[in-house]
């Protein structure tokens, strides 16, 4: 690059029945508290959910399923559909609205942003992030998912875990985090949803410094911004 970008960057992966739009609308207060710091561009997830009423959100999205149509976070789904399509979503946004130095995913894609992790830390070029925030997140319990969690991701992760959260209980969250090296886990009083209160913006902010060369980081490997 011909000059030095200011703000960090993250790819946005929303959570299961949201999109682009609505995933912005859910982290308008986390994008002020790191305003001037992080820009965070929100991708929809390339598969439509069927069977939408009046309390979803308009065009709801999901990464993959685990029934038809359907996803449990806690299914042991023996034919999980979609996965595929989602992560090659994933690696075009990379390629073409990049670059990106980090992931930030809710939910079902903080799951997908922790396979992404995985990806990475293998050597996988279509990949090219530095860390990922995983709020709210968990391991799939597909048996054909299981290969993203057999050896220990070498990618720096801050887990965002809601003491108060009854959709991704803090176990799995938890359990996530273990599959990483050297996670930094970072709890709420809350539930499911991301956080930005004071507390947090600190935690966010002290690991986003961890990938500036503000902070005599600049060589991280993958690392493509600076602040």
């Amino acid at each position: 690059m011909s000059e030095r970008r200011r703000l960090l960057r993250l790819l946005g992966l929303h959570g299961y029945r949201q999109n682009e739009r609505r995933f912005r609308e859910r982290t308008g207060a986390l994008r002020k508290a790191l305003r001037g710091r992080v820009e965070l561009v929100a991708l929809s997830a390339p598969h439509p959910v069927p069977g939408g009423d009046g309390d979803s959100d308009d065009d709801p999205r999901g990464w993959w399923f685990s029934g038809p149509g359907t996803f449990e976070a806690q299914e042991e789904a023996a034919a999980p559909a979609g996965l595929e399509e989602s992560l090659a979503a994933v690696a075009a946004a990379l390629a073409e609205r990049g670059p990106f130095d980090g992931l930030l995913g809710f939910s079902q894609g903080a799951a997908l942003a922790a396979m992404v992790c995985a990806l990475q830390a293998r050597g996988d070029p279509r990949f090219p992030v530095a860390f990922a925030v995983l709020v709210a997140g968990f391991a799939s319990c597909a048996p054909a998912h299981s290969h993203f969690y057999q050896q220990p991701i070498a990618l720096p992760t801050l887990h965002v875990v809601g003491d108060a959260d009854a959709v991704i209980t803090p176990r799995l969250s938890y359990e996530l985090a273990q599959h990483f090296v050297e996670p930094v886990v970072l709890t709420h009083p809350g539930g499911h949803f991301v956080p930005a209160a004071a507390p947090q913006k600190k935690a966010y902010l002290d690991f986003l410094d961890r990938f500036c060369p503000a902070q005599g980081q600049a060589d991280l490997p993958q690392a493509s911004a600076v602040c």
